[in-house]
């Protein structure tokens, strides 16, 4: 495939949304959005720090969303490897007893993940 798909574009745009919406409370207000979901026990370096890396991903999405081929090439490399790590460690989070918002988490990883080794693919034919 020569050219990126116009679904691929919006669904960055979306990526950047939802990780904006994440991003943002976790970097700014761990302490008063953790607890609301079930965290008791917050670290807040922790909760910035994968705020910001939401954020990160995120704003990187929107701004590459009119990117050529070889740019959506080596970010979803990223997005896979972000989202398949992340399904790892919050699997890994609930199995220890985490919270059960961690199940939400682990389904938006997971779409996110299916959706980005789709393109992934799609994008090496």
């Amino acid at each position: 495939m020569k050219e990126v798909p116009n679904a691929l574009r919006t669904w960055f745009v979306v990526h950047f949304v939802v990780d904006m919406l994440t991003g943002i409370p976790l970097l700014f207000f761990p302490e008063a959005v953790m607890p609301l979901l079930g965290w008791t026990t917050i670290d807040p370096i922790a909760s910035r720090v994968v705020g910001a890396a939401l954020m990160g991903i995120g704003i990187e999405s929107y701004l590459g969303r009119n990117a050529n081929r070889e740019v959506f090439q080596a970010m979803l490399n990223l997005k896979v490897i972000w989202s398949g790590s992340a399904i790892f460690g919050i699997g890994l989070g609930i199995r220890s007893g985490g919270a059960t918002a961690g199940w939400l988490f682990l389904g938006i990883f997971f779409i996110f993940w299916v959706v980005w080794i789709y393109y992934w693919r799609k994008l090496r034919e």
